[in-house]
């Protein structure tokens, strides 16, 4: 039986993980590893401490469709659509640039729940805290360790990190990857910035008209979304959730501060846009030290843009 490793748990390799699992005809061991300690990567949905259906999309807040993508990857949205993982976004969204034929949906049950879709369907075997060090050839084999535990061996192993991390793995993989090729993944740039989610006993009342505001006055802040308001996700049962995310060059200057100084900042400024605010009863600051690649031209409608590779023999 093929043995197959994809080390990344957000879109990307959710995505790989199911496309495999659907187009091999034979027997096929498929495990997916994450360092983190759940999946989504860049699409991530955290939970309040005191209720976990209070959750915040602290990545991506939107899925933004082209009437290209729409007709090249229709049997994807037409999963999703027919599952419940996406809807489309109804819910009103400030200084949003739409362009002719655009569609935007949002995820119900929060952004992760399209990476948790596409593992189930997959079958594949997930493990979190699974952080690659070195990956060596072994007998016709890749041997993949991590920080902890015992070395692993695959048939074909599938990179789906941001390529920092990929250049860090030690081992022959770096035998793999011309001087060339190495200065061209060097030159790959990722913005940086940070999200704030803030979670609210149920009952609290956020009065404003929208859902989600770009901010453009700011040097702090960008976006701030009512996330569950985004989602059409109200209940008297659960208290509002709030996001907030940063502009990049706040990020960049503030990326190797602590993360209680940079929530502290963040505060500052909210209450210049939003004056009043009740006190969340729990709050979680996320770092997205590679946010998005600059050149990708998207937004916060999408997660950062992935970069793949694969090593491995034929199988």
């Amino acid at each position: 039986m093929a043995r197959v490793l994809i080390v990344g748990a957000g879109v990307t390799g959710s995505l790989c993980a199911v496309l495999l699992r659907r187009q091999t005809s034979g027997p096929l061991y498929l495990a997916v590893w994450d360092k983190a300690e759940d999946s989504g990567g860049r699409m991530t949905t955290a939970c309040s401490p005191h209720n976990p259906q209070c959750t915040a999309d602290l990545g991506a807040q939107y899925i933004t469709c082209t009437p290209h993508y729409a007709k090249k990857h229709q049997r994807f949205y037409d999963e999703l659509l027919a599952y419940g993982v996406l809807r489309p976004l109804s819910s009103p969204i400030e200084g949003m640039v739409m362009k002719e034929g655009e569609c935007n949906f949002v995820a119900p049950q929060g952004i992760s729940s399209i990476i948790k879709h596409y593992l189930k369907e997959s079958g594949a075997e997930v493990y979190f805290r699974h952080r690659v060090t070195q990956i060596n050839l072994r007998n016709d084999k890749w041997e993949v360790s991590k920080q902890t535990g015992s070395p692993e061996q695959f048939d074909l192993i599938v990179l789906t990190m941001p390529v920092p991390q990929i250049l860090q793995l030690q081992g022959d993989i770096t035998n793999l990857i011309s001087e060339c090729q190495r200065q061209q993944l060097e030159a790959v740039s990722y913005s940086s910035r940070y999200a704030l989610g803030l979670f609210y006993e149920a009952g609290t009342k956020i009065d404003v008209p929208w859902a989600g505001q770009y901010i453009t006055s700011n040097p702090c802040i960008r976006f701030v979304s009512i996330d569950n308001k985004k989602r059409n996700i109200e209940s008297s049962e659960i208290g509002p959730s709030l996001v907030i995310h940063t502009t990049v060059p706040f990020g960049v200057t503030y990326l190797e501060h602590s993360i209680e100084d940079v929530q502290e900042l963040i505060f500052q400024q909210l209450e210049n846009i939003l004056p009043g605010l009740p006190k969340p009863i729990a709050t979680k600051c996320q770092k997205w030290k590679h946010s998005q690649v600059p050149s990708a031209g998207v937004i916060l409608g999408c997660a950062k843009s992935p970069w793949m590779m694969a090593i491995g023999f034929p199988i």
